[in-house]
């Protein structure tokens, strides 16, 4: 069956039709691009780029002139907050520090940059679309409002102060420091003039660290080190001993006695150790302490000088107390000495001792409460230089074979017993009397001269620390 000449027109003129209609359209869609990129064209002649900014400011689709007037009312309604410790926060107005743009607020050269007819390429490309324009302002307003803050009040600042320790019954416990809230202005000034310059809007002091904090808190090792090195002083305990009596040295009396610096650094406050070794001495020392005497002929009597007694070394003990707390020791033990006696108490003499009037010129020896031997004597010529003097002394040490030398002379004797300093009890066989008056006038340069039997009976029967009385 063949094909209509009227079938053959239709199927060629259809095609043609059809691309004439998708020409056409080409034509008007590309004619519409043209309008409307020449429109948008014309538009950015006189108007940003959409999406433009400056300073972080939104100038999008604006002319000239009224982002001069919009950024000019940003600038002078700009405020630098600024947040302080304890929730404060305190203003630097723009206006109070003469702010301005560097461009004095003529924004045309941004405008400038912006081709009209690369409105295209800047929706891809945001180079030419944004813009950081420099701030200035008064350098000394800008001073000048800051020191006015009130974070630089003197009576506003709270000086930051380290992690402490209190000592309860307990022991030491840590308390917690003091944040403060004192700022260095030289610093703060650095951070808000730049501020100010990139125009921000917020300096937050506690996260720059800007504050001047402590620089040790209740967390830190060399705090809870610390405390640990604290508790073990105080579980210290020492007794001292002084024959029956006893004293207890604790933590009730140790913690009053350490010191810790705002380094926390530990020391000992030595002069009130060196205090408790001073009332230790006054109760238990007996040298130069009153005694009651009473002689061999009954005369009752008070006795308060001489050598004789207890004396605590204070120094050696508060050296060697300090060491005993560091280790935390609890230990029983008697004090360092000086010098010692034979018993402790009021009665530290006990009843052994020699005993000399230097009136009548007599000797007794008494041991264990008995005579061991008595007889006269002859002792240092009476208003010299060389009279022997009253008290209760210590025999130092006991030698025989001694020659004893002065001024003009040099006297061998058998037996020497010196108790003070140069003074002693020793034979004297240049002597055929003794006892009487005869120290009145032709007596000894102050030692205790005696018959050789009664040197020998004493050196024989004595010993080194043995108390000897002298009394008028």
């Amino acid at each position: 069956m063949g094909i209509t000449e009227n079938e053959l027109e239709k199927s060629i003129i259809r095609p043609i039709k059809k691309r004439k209609k998708i020409v056409t359209g080409i034509i008007i869609f590309i004619c519409t691009l043209l309008v409307i990129y020449f429109g948008m064209a014309m538009y950015f002649m006189n108007h940003f780029y959409f999406g433009s900014e400056i300073n972080g400011i939104s100038v999008s689709g604006e002319i000239v002139e009224n982002v001069n007037k919009q950024m000019a009312s940003e600038i002078q309604k700009y405020k630098l907050n600024i947040k302080e410790r304890g929730g404060k926060t305190e203003q630097i107005n723009g206006k109070d520090v003469g702010l301005k743009y560097n461009s004095d607020g003529q924004f045309k050269d941004f405008k400038d940059r912006q081709n009209p007819y690369k409105w295209v390429s800047a929706v891809f490309n945001k180079k030419d679309s944004k813009m950081v324009e420099g701030i200035k302002y008064d350098k000394n307003l800008l001073k000048e409002r800051v020191d006015k803050l009130s974070c630089f009040d003197s009576s506003n600042v709270i000086e930051p102060k380290n992690a402490s320790f209190k000592y309860t019954d307990n022991g030491y416990m840590i308390v917690g420091e003091v944040l403060g809230n004192k700022v260095n202005k030289d610093i703060l000034y650095e951070h808000v003039s730049a501020a100010v310059s990139k125009g921000e809007a917020t300096i937050d002091l506690e996260s720059i660290n800007y504050y001047v904090n402590p620089q040790y808190t209740s967390k830190s090792k060399k705090v809870v080190d610390t405390r640990s090195m604290l508790n073990k002083y105080v579980s210290s305990k020492i007794t001292y001993t002084f024959g029956e009596d006893k004293e207890l040295l604790d933590s009730s009396t140790i913690n009053k006695w350490i010191v810790v610096d705002e380094n926390i650094k530990v020391t000992f406050d030595e002069k009130e150790v060196e205090n408790y070794m001073d009332e230790l001495s006054n109760k238990y020392n007996t040298i130069g302490k009153s005694r009651n005497f009473v002689s061999s002929s009954k005369k009752a009597m008070n006795i308060n000088t001489g050598d004789y007694g207890w004396s605590i070394n204070k120094a050696k003990e508060t050296e060697a107390l300090i060491s005993t707390i560091k280790e935390g020791k609890t230990i029983t033990k008697e004090p360092a000495y000086t010098q010692t006696a034979l018993y402790h108490g009021n009665d530290d003499m006990g009843n052994t001792y020699v005993e000399i009037d230097l009136t009548t010129q007599h000797l007794w020896f008494y041991k264990n409460g008995s005579l061991v031997v008595q007889g006269d004597v002859v002792t240092g010529t009476e208003g010299s230089v060389n009279a022997t003097p009253p008290g209760i002394y210590k025999l130092k040490y006991k030698e025989k074979n001694a020659t004893l030398k002065g001024e003009g002379y040099a006297a061998p004797v058998n037996f020497w017993m010196p108790f003070n300093g140069g003074i002693g009890i020793h034979d004297a066989s240049w002597r055929d009397k003794f006892g009487g008056v005869l120290y009145k006038s032709a007596g000894s340069h102050g030692c205790i001269n005696s018959p050789y039997d009664l040197a020998k009976t004493v050196f024989d029967n004595i010993e080194s620390g043995t108390p000897v009385v002298c009394y008028n």
